[in-house]
């Protein structure tokens, strides 16, 4: 529902609470919207995301939509042997 001119109020499956996000296309009840956000901890089955205020869903309703991959080093640990 829109809770004011910009922002609407969301329905997140498996998160009890209601959460509000800035939207400013026109939406209709019940269409599907794609929150995107870091994730900041992992659980057994449970994932918290970062949407502006942490976000704690079941795992099963996220999809990845990046791959993380590590910073490649350019030099590397430890010293050289002389």
């Amino acid at each position: 529902r829109r809770v004011s001119e910009d922002r609407v109020s969301v329905s997140i499956p498996s998160y009890g609470q209601p959460h509000s996000i800035v939207e400013r296309a026109e939406v209709t009840r019940g269409q599907p919207i794609e929150l995107v956000g870091d994730v900041t901890r992992v659980d057994e089955n449970k994932v918290t995301v970062n949407l502006g205020v942490p976000v704690t869903v079941d795992a099963d309703t996220l999809r990845l939509m990046t791959r993380y991959v590590p910073p490649k080093r350019k030099t590397p640990l430890v010293d050289k042997a002389t």
